[in-house]
């Protein structure tokens, strides 16, 4: 049997990051989608294939005919739903960020943990060859002895009124874009960082629309993230790896399907390497579908969230700002 999906929302990244997807990959299908108004989750249906609607979230979640959730709600919802989904015997694909905070993600994990259903990040990059790539690189010596490490993602976001700017809904740029930079950084480093010192410029009281932290590890490597949702610039993303033998930099690791370039330096010598451009959202679905069905491990679960969640508020508080907080429901 397939690996039967809802959809939690019409969301504008659910054609992206799971229905094209899942016509790719095989034992997925997405059969379900829900949202507040019913006659937009039936015209998003329509337009996707998708042969069941439900007029509600807590409709879609207790349908017994589905096996997984997807939830690309608000950042605000995604604990709540990903607490109902796991609850009502679903195995959820939430997308980043996990929750609004790190003491939500901790309660999402104490539910998610004993019911043994897959609760998966969607930090699809993570899947990708290319970050697989990265890590191989660092962990070879090629690089010497890694002594700085530093990501960024920045975008011009010239939408006042989109959700990614509702302090309501969690939103803001370490929210967003500021979520990948940092999980890239944990990732590279393999290790949790401590917030040295950060900063941040807000675009409306509470929300961040630029965010840049220093950061330290406990074998004395350093670190440093950047994230804007009001960049000047097109588009800024990637990282990059200082080493006493040589240095990666990476040119967009968060969307390498689009255009990249990984480049290594050691002394007078350099070398380029691209990897295929087949997209993150690929991999990323096929590593859902195999933990689910054949329980095949994946990085981006419940410890690797929380841990991602309590970075970010460390990252707020260093910047005199708090952290996010549930939407009501």
């Amino acid at each position: 049997m397939p690996l039967r999906i809802g959809v939690l929302g019409a969301a504008r990244i659910a054609p992206t990051a799971l229905i094209r997807p899942a016509r790719v990959v095989p034992d997925v299908e997405v059969v379900a989608v829900a949202a507040r108004d019913r006659d937009r989750a039936a015209a998003f249906a329509a337009k996707h294939g998708i042969p069941t609607v439900h007029g509600s979230y807590a409709d879609l979640v207790a349908d017994d005919s589905l096996d997984a959730i997807y939830n690309p709600l608000p950042n605000g919802l995604h604990g709540h739903w990903t607490i109902a989904a796991v609850q009502a015997g679903r195995h959820v694909l939430c997308e980043k960020p996990f929750t609004a905070n790190a003491d939500e993600a901790r309660a999402v994990a104490e539910v998610a943990r004993p019911s043994g259903k897959v609760v998966m990040e969607a930090f699809h990059y993570r899947y990708h060859p290319m970050t697989a790539r990265v890590l191989e690189i660092v962990a070879s010596g090629e690089l010497g002895e890694v002594g700085h490490i530093e990501t960024w993602m920045c975008i011009p976001l010239l939408l006042p009124r989109d959700i990614r700017w509702n302090l309501r809904l969690a939103g803001g740029t370490l929210m967003d874009v500021g979520c990948y930079a940092l999980h890239q950084l944990r990732t590279i480093a393999g290790a949790e960082p401590e917030v040295v010192s950060a900063t941040a410029r807000t675009a409306r009281p509470g929300v961040d629309r630029f965010v840049q932290a220093r950061m330290r590890f406990a074998d004395g490597r350093t670190g440093g993230i950047t994230a804007s949702m009001a960049s000047r610039r097109l588009l800024s993303l990637g990282a990059r790896v200082e080493g006493t033998e040589g240095t990666l930099d990476v040119r967009n690791l968060t969307g390498p399907q689009f255009a990249h370039r990984l480049r290594v330096r050691r002394g007078t010598e350099k070398r380029v390497e691209h990897v295929t451009k087949e997209p993150t959202y690929n991999f990323q679905l096929r590593a859902f579908a195999g933990a689910v069905l054949r329980s095949e491990p994946f990085p981006t679960d419940l410890d690797d969230a929380v841990a991602n969640m309590a970075a970010i508020d460390a990252c707020y508080r260093a910047a005199g700002l708090e952290p996010r907080q549930p939407t009501p429901v």
